[in-house]
């Protein structure tokens, strides 16, 4: 029997981690179908666009005629029935921290034959992460950290944010609800924020631009820390909800910010990132 070496060439991602995954790998024209919410890199932005998050366009995934698609998590459990009921190669990845986020890159490696590619990948990733992690290290204190996933009703953080929030010098106020796999799990109340008082907000509102006079307004948060200290921050869901390579722009956000706060001359709040 010949070796087997007919790996993919037709690829669709509905979401954009697998494809910043294959481009860093090297092999971004197999690519033929992207989400519409694909951002990173920018040529990704050139192909065609086949899906949103919970919804696809079946004509043109038939059109392109892929050889695999890779899709994410429960919530296109959809999509997923639908192209396997028409014999489509799916793979649906479902990572929620960074270890499965490595995981993840390493997978993806394989199905395209590109293991040593992706291992190598994968080395780098964690290898940015640790340099961050080692100069956070130096920092005097932790901060105490709200991170707001939606503002109404409010979520907190999942678990890959949790542990970039630690991992970059911080704490994360409801570390005890980052294991819930669904934002109704790490659903919390207005009042319980305000009673932790956090010293720093870090908002994303997945698929919204955060209103941070709209968080400094509510009921009862003028008694919060990073309220009055002005200490509200916005993270593009792009830079940190997205469990792939992007999280490292969100970490290097997260880490200015952290940086920026520890300084002694700092009187005066950061700039709001918009």
């Amino acid at each position: 029997m010949s070796k087997f070496n007919s790996w993919p060439r037709r690829v669709i991602c509905l979401t954009a981690e697998t494809t910043e995954i294959i481009f860093a790998l090297g092999v971004g024209e197999r690519i033929v179908g992207v989400s519409g919410y694909t951002v990173r890199p920018p040529e990704a932005r050139l192909k065609e666009k086949v899906a949103a998050f919970t919804s696809a366009r079946m004509d043109k995934i038939r059109a392109l005629e892929p050889d695999l698609i890779f899709a994410f998590s429960d919530l296109q459990k959809d999509i997923v029935r639908d192209l396997t009921e028409e014999g489509y190669n799916v793979f649906v990845t479902n990572q929620r921290s960074l270890e499965e986020i490595g995981e993840v890159i390493i997978s993806v490696g394989r199905l395209l034959g590109l293991e040593g590619k992706a291992e190598a990948l994968c080395d780098k990733f964690y290898g940015e992460l640790d340099k961050l992690e080692k100069k956070a290290s130096e920092f005097p204190k932790r901060l105490r950290v709200y991170f707001e996933e939606w503002d109404d009703p409010l979520i907190s953080g999942i678990g890959w944010v949790g542990e970039l929030i630690r991992m970059l010098g911080g704490e994360d106020i409801f570390e005890e609800l980052e294991s819930g796999k669904v934002a109704r799990q790490r659903q919390v109340e207005s009042a319980e924020v305000i009673r932790r008082n956090p010293e720093v907000i870090l908002a994303s509102w997945c698929g919204k631009k955060v209103q941070v006079e709209k968080i400094r307004s509510r009921p009862g948060w003028d008694k919060i820390e990073a309220v009055k200290r002005h200490q509200i921050y916005e993270i593009k869901s792009v830079d940190i909800l997205q469990p792939g390579l992007s999280l490292l722009e969100g970490a290097r956000q997260i880490f200015e910010i952290f940086q920026n706060l520890h300084r002694p001359q700092s009187k005066f709040p950061l700039p709001i990132r918009v």
